[in-house]
């Protein structure tokens, strides 16, 4: 994959993983905010759940965006495309569909199995 398109790639996914957090972040927040003053009350068991899914989701955009810095110093020092484990290449296609991709397909299945 050329370099001007492997920047498209993960400015793209930059620019969404940013907008969802700054949507998520603002929007706990504002949910919280919402119910104290509707109820008068602090957390309800309902909002509290809404809370830490928000926060699970937050933390997991967070990681993403730590990873398109990775992609990002990959991109600048040649070796993006490339896997991180074996630095064989990673296809592609792989790379059009989840720019951030570290490691080839059968190399993630063995990184992800417990």
């Amino acid at each position: 994959m050329d370099d001007r398109r492997a920047r498209q790639l993960v400015a793209r996914e930059r620019v969404r993983i940013e907008a969802v957090l700054l949507e998520l972040t603002g929007d706990v927040q504002a949910d919280v905010d919402l119910g104290r003053q509707q109820t008068g009350e602090s957390d309800s068991g309902s909002a509290l759940a809404t809370e830490m899914v928000d926060q699970a989701l937050v933390k997991d955009l967070r990681a993403e965006l730590l990873a398109v810095g990775r992609a990002e110093d990959r991109i600048a020092n040649g070796t993006y495309g490339r896997s991180i484990e074996s630095g064989l290449p990673i296809p592609d296609e792989r790379l059009e569909v989840a720019p951030l991709s570290e490691r080839t397909v059968e190399e993630e299945r063995v990184y992800q199995e417990p």
